[in-house]
């Protein structure tokens, strides 16, 4: 059995305000903090405490979001993975059910595209990263995602579908 695999993991850039966010997070358990060790507020600064504790770790581990891209035998599945920790499937797909995968802004891509399709963005989100479009149609859904693939990758898919893959300009 000649079975394809290939992986690769993207780490998507975080936006300007997370670091703000962060900051802000950091001194409301500072004051969540203060709120719990003085007497006026109680079991009730307590609470306080427990609530910004919780919200702050859910902000530091979401803010951190990686992309991994698995081919495995003509199947293409998109992970999220949050704060290197906590693992999400977001997307997947057979070959069959991909129409077409090429370079963002190709005419290639921008054939197939319709104005009611679902748009998903799995790209790292940097200036100039070298981005694919992929095409897909399950039942009456069709799905444009854009990703980030690396060479292995698009062998991989070019040797399950030729037809259905198209390489760099």
């Amino acid at each position: 059995m000649n079975e394809m695999y290939a992986e690769w993991l993207v780490k998507r850039k975080a936006p300007a305000y997370t670091m703000v966010l962060k900051i802000l997070m950091g001194v409301l358990c500072v004051i969540a903090f203060l709120l719990s060790i003085s007497p006026a507020f109680g079991i009730f600064g307590v609470i306080i405490l427990f609530a910004v504790g919780g919200a702050t770790y859910l902000v530091f581990r979401n803010s951190e979001v990686e992309y991994e891209y698995l081919f495995v035998t003509g199947s293409l599945s998109i992970d999220r993975i949050y704060g290197k920790s906590k693992r999400k499937k977001a997307w997947e797909a057979t070959m069959e059910e991909i129409q077409i995968v090429a370079p963002t802004g190709s005419t290639e891509a921008r054939d197939h595209e319709t104005k009611e399709m679902k748009v998903l963005d799995f790209s790292s989100k940097t200036p100039g990263a070298k981005t694919y479009t992929l095409i897909s149609q399950s039942s009456s859904e069709r799905t444009k995602i854009i990703f980030e693939p690396n060479d292995k990758l698009l062998k991989c898919m070019k040797m399950t579908a030729p037809r259905k893959v198209v390489s760099q300009l």
